[in-house]
């Protein structure tokens, strides 16, 4: 996949969207069966000394054994952090954890090794970038898109905050490795791609109205990425090698969107804000935590009723957007710009079909599956638009006063 990378920064190249965009410095991306041993090429290539393999429990049974008996035969040097989980036995990205590595990798460390999935890789890219050294990516299950991202979103003193750090210089995705994963974060990695059909417009309502940047070769690798895993949605629920690999390939390509543009337009929109929105009161509660694809396909679902309701209907009414209490330059921009808007939103799927795409695949589709509380998802649809500085939909609903979202609940008639 080295030649993704290049077709990537090539498209950029031709791009006259007016954004600075980012130079990829990924060197390598392998996705098939035996990528550990490409692995270990690239490491020997690289003359590393003293490779620091960050996993947890779970995932070094997965993965990192492996990895470190070929470490041992290619006689590298290593040394393995397993992260500890909390109470509830969740691995988290927060003070705790970004101490223990550092305080566990030595001054001869030269590389880190994510072998994990999300949450590993922001710890591993948040510490390596302290440290100034490298780190390689090695998913042990296709469940995030953000393994070649920028961010790493950590949890400081309990809210969640996305720091722009590096992404790995190189990935190597094992179909062997992916293929074994729990079915729920195969599940996981197919809502987090979903989220990209309210993610994508929700950018480019927050583009025409307010101006902020919009790229269309980022905005169109994450529409083809999305659309292969709709497109093969049966190979990936029956776990074949094609649709495991058309999975994590995806995930990677929206990950590389992000970090081309720089930022996680073209993946996170509302539906994102209410997923940060219910992880940051689970942690207030000390409750389990859900998985990030797992909510944001809930809340994906959810969206598309909201969006496809409340907010066209909001755009069809003159006096509420006379009334918007935004910029005048904004409302200008809203009412020249409303058919494409529109248009834009109503691309959505409906709800129902949106639904029956993550029920194919074993995921769960209603917000009490994942033990979020009627008062809960109220008031997140209220307040979540206040979690980042961007002109969603979520946002707009805000703006114009809307504030009764009980139709959405589940002891309401379904829509």
């Amino acid at each position: 996949m080295k030649s993704i990378v290049s077709d990537i920064q090539s498209l950029s190249y031709q791009c006259n969207c007016g954004n600075q965009h980012q130079v990829i410095e990924i060197e390598e991306i392998v996705v098939e069966k035996g990528a550990l041993v490409k692995a270990m090429e690239y490491m020997e290539k690289k003359a590393f000394q003293q490779v620091m393999i960050i996993a947890d429990e779970n995932t070094h049974k997965a993965c990192g054994e492996k990895l470190s008996a070929l470490l041992e035969e290619k006689k590298l040097s290593y040394s393995s952090c397993l992260v500890e989980s909390d109470d509830n036995g969740d691995v988290l990205a927060d003070e705790k954890s970004l101490v223990q590595v550092l305080l566990e990798a030595s001054s001869e460390v030269d590389v880190m090794v994510a072998v994990g999935s999300g949450t590993l890789h922001d710890i591993t890219r948040f510490c390596s970038a302290k440290m100034g050294i490298p780190f390689i990516s090695i998913p042990t299950a296709p469940s995030v898109d953000g393994f070649t991202s920028l961010g790493a979103p950590i949890i400081v003193k309990g809210v969640k905050q996305t720091f722009q750090l590096t992404s790995p210089i190189a990935v190597f995705a094992d179909i062997e490795v992916l293929s074994a994963a729990p079915r729920k974060m195969i599940a996981a990695g197919v809502g987090d791609m979903i989220a990209k059909y309210t993610s994508l417009a929700d950018w480019k309502f927050d583009s025409l109205v307010t101006g902020e940047h919009y790229c269309p070769v980022s905005a169109q690798i994450t529409q083809d990425a999305l659309l292969a895993c709709i497109e093969n949605i049966d190979s990936i629920a029956a776990g074949e090698d094609k649709g495991i690999t058309i999975l994590i390939d995806s995930l990677i390509k929206s990950g590389l969107a992000m970090l081309l543009f720089g930022k996680s337009h073209p993946a996170s929109g509302g539906e994102h804000h209410l997923s940060h929105f219910w992880e940051m009161e689970f942690m207030k509660a000390n409750r389990p935590q859900v998985l990030h694809g797992a909510k944001v396909g809930v809340s994906t679902i959810l969206l598309a009723s909201v969006y496809k309701e409340k907010f066209l209907q909001a755009l069809e009414n003159d006096f509420i957007l006379d009334q918007l209490p935004i910029q005048e330059e904004w409302k200008v921009n809203l009412k020249e710009k409303i058919e494409e808007i529109i248009n834009t939103y109503q691309q959505i799927p409906d709800a129902a079909e949106i639904r029956g795409f993550i029920q194919k695949i074993g995921g769960p589709t209603c917000y009490e599956e994942l033990g979020i509380e009627d008062e809960l998802l109220l008031s997140s649809l209220k307040e979540a638009h206040q979690l980042r500085d961007r002109f969603t939909a979520l946002k707009f609903l805000h703006e114009v006063g809307e504030k009764d979202f009980s139709a959405y609940l589940s002891t309401a008639e379904a829509k």
